[in-house]
């Protein structure tokens, strides 16, 4: 089993992989602090697996993907003796079988490059994955693993985040969906303008990259923090795989290790 570990700006993402199917055996979800120190994170991993009725000898790889680049070397630390084969950290700059076709590839975020990797593995044909995090990132996926490019812009979060901080009379609102588009309180209208100018964003985006790509019937996975809020209301969403980041970072360090995709 693999414990796959998806820093990111907001949350820290924990997941449990069965090695020999690639299937997600559990998962936990934190804030990510950049305060803890290795020992600390050593301790609640344990502390959760023993909890949730695992223990360290049942890991055999660690893997760590990162965009919160000062996070992770405490983190790798307090996981490093964890895994029977260590700790993998996954970087821009790994060897994978994937190919980045922008101008900055060392630049790409590493959920990015192992959103890819699940892509190519589990679809198997072009996708377009948007990615609704603190960011909402818009992916161009070919069938042989090839990134082209993509979008990124602000993620839900972020709408209202900036209006709690701009705006002196309007409130801070709690990110669900709507039960209708015209409110008739304040908070009802400053929900949904933030919820739907980001599900429309979303598909109007999605709109303009199918056009430019000139793919028709363009496949759309959705995934990330906020996908299962978002994808619902989506006119253009063909899936929901909220872990695909996970089975990436799983599936990037057993070809790290091993060389291979497969599920030894």
């Amino acid at each position: 089993m693999d414990l796959v570990v998806d820093i990111g700006n907001s949350d820290t993402v924990f997941g449990l992989i069965r090695t020999k199917d690639l299937e997600l055996v559990d998962h936990w979800r934190i804030r990510t602090r950049k305060d803890k120190t290795a020992d600390e994170h050593e301790s609640f991993v344990q502390s959760i697996l023993g909890n949730r009725g695992f223990s360290p000898s049942d890991l055999r790889h660690v893997v760590v993907g990162s965009v919160v680049p000062n996070h992770t070397l405490g983190l790798v630390k307090g996981l490093e003796n964890l895994g029977r084969s260590g700790c993998v950290v996954v970087e821009p700059s790994s060897q994978l079988p994937v190919s980045l076709q922008v101008d900055e590839p060392l630049t790409v975020g590493v959920d990015r490059i192992v959103n890819t990797l699940a892509a190519k593995v589990l679809y198997d044909r072009d996708v377009l994955v948007v990615d609704c995090g603190t960011a909402t990132s818009f992916d161009c996926i070919t069938a042989e693993g090839v990134f082209i490019g993509g979008v990124i812009a602000p993620g839900i979060e972020a709408g209202a985040d900036w209006l709690a901080e701009k705006t002196a009379k309007l409130p801070s609102v709690e990110l669900l969906p709507p039960e209708k588009v015209i409110g008739k309180r304040t908070e009802e209208c400053v929900r949904s303008g933030i919820f739907f100018s980001s599900v429309d964003a979303v598909d109007g985006i999605v709109n303009r990259i199918e056009l430019e790509w000139g793919i028709s019937d363009l496949s759309v996975v959705v995934t990330g923090g906020y996908g299962e809020l978002v994808s619902p209301h989506l006119k253009r969403a063909n899936h929901h795989e909220p872990f695909l980041t996970l089975y990436g970072l799983a599936l990037a360090g057993r070809f790290i290790v091993q060389g291979s995709v497969g599920h030894s």
